[in-house]
């Protein structure tokens, strides 16, 4: 991973010295690089090539990256992951071009890869994520709308790049039909559990850790799993209302968090991330045992227990 994250670096520099600047500020971010490590461990189920997989693996990092840099730049935020964004230390035009400037660089990745379903993999994953952004969650109740409406979303925002760079990694070490569409299926599910951990520590986690105030979701109107099933399992007055009216007041931002995690929503949402584990992991019982195998289940782990 470390020499990936040269190949990062380097693949970012630019003629131009502000997206060079803002590049780097974005890559020194560091993150988990778990998609990397997705396609690099799923290439390992077959015939591993690092210098073949490098390529898909650069390029879903780059993809992802672009796609926080106009996230961050549509929600105004201020920050990801204790660092100021791009859009907020320039401004907005700066922001604007660097994701334009990663996904370009994505695509020059990909010119170096001779299996056009690569290609593929990834267009139709930042294709999903852009219809993904535009689909919010609109409702509460009744459940199953709201579930619906929420599993799309995350579906579309994250799990689609995670089974993308499975597909990827598998099909680049000479995988076949079955082998792809069962990484791709793990990838899947383990892109929803991560999602769902991550909107659950938008409630539980620590401050310091995430780089953002607990609540924050709920700050920006955006509706998740553990407000849904708070919704579902509570007449607790504060939750009612919100049910009504599916606009949180940011001034009750703190009541709200609480009256959520004692109505159990934040536990009925990690029980759903650990079955959504258990799932992902069974789609690896296709290949045999081996110790990329045994890490990509580890990683279903890493995901149920991280905190930030």
């Amino acid at each position: 991973m470390a020499a990936l994250g040269q190949m990062l670096v380097a693949r970012t520099a630019s003629r131009s010295q502000l997206l060079a600047e803002a590049g780097e500020h974005t890559m020194a971010a560091g993150g988990k690089r778990i998609r990397a490590a997705l396609v690099l461990l799923s290439a390992h189920l077959g015939e591993y090539s690092f210098q073949r997989a490098s390529h898909s693996a650069v390029a879903v990092e780059l993809l992802h990256a672009a796609s926080l840099v106009h996230d961050d730049l549509v929600d105004n935020a201020g920050q990801r992951r204790g660092r100021v964004t791009v859009h907020a230390r320039w401004d907005k035009d700066v922001a604007l071009m660097l994701g334009d400037y990663f996904f370009a660089l994505a695509a020059y990745e990909l010119a170096s890869e001779p299996d056009p379903r690569i290609i593929r993999f990834y267009t139709d994953a930042a294709q999903t994520i852009v219809e993904g952004e535009l689909s919010p969650v609109t409702q509460l109740e009744p459940l199953d709308v709201a579930l619906a409406q929420y599993f799309h979303k995350i579906g579309s925002k994250t799990a689609a790049l995670f089974e993308a760079a499975c597909k990827a990694g598998i099909a680049v070490a000479g995988g076949d039909e079955s082998a792809i569409a069962a990484l791709g299926a793990y990838g899947y599910d383990l892109g929803l559990a991560f999602q769902i951990v991550d909107d659950v520590l938008d409630f539980t986690g620590d401050e310091a850790l995430l780089g953002k105030p607990a609540g924050n979701d709920l700050r920006e109107g955006t509706l998740t799993l553990p407000l849904i099933y708070a919704v579902a399992q509570s007449h607790q007055p504060l939750l009612r209302e919100v049910a009504r009216t599916a606009r949180p007041d940011p001034a009750q931002v703190p009541q709200l968090v609480a009256a959520v995690i004692a109505a159990g929503g934040t536990a009925r949402a990690m029980e759903e991330a650990r079955a959504l584990i258990g799932r992902a992991v069974s789609h690896l019982g296709r290949f045999p045992p081996s110790p990329a195998r045994r890490a990509l289940a580890e990683i279903g782990e890493f995901v149920l227990n991280r905190q930030q």
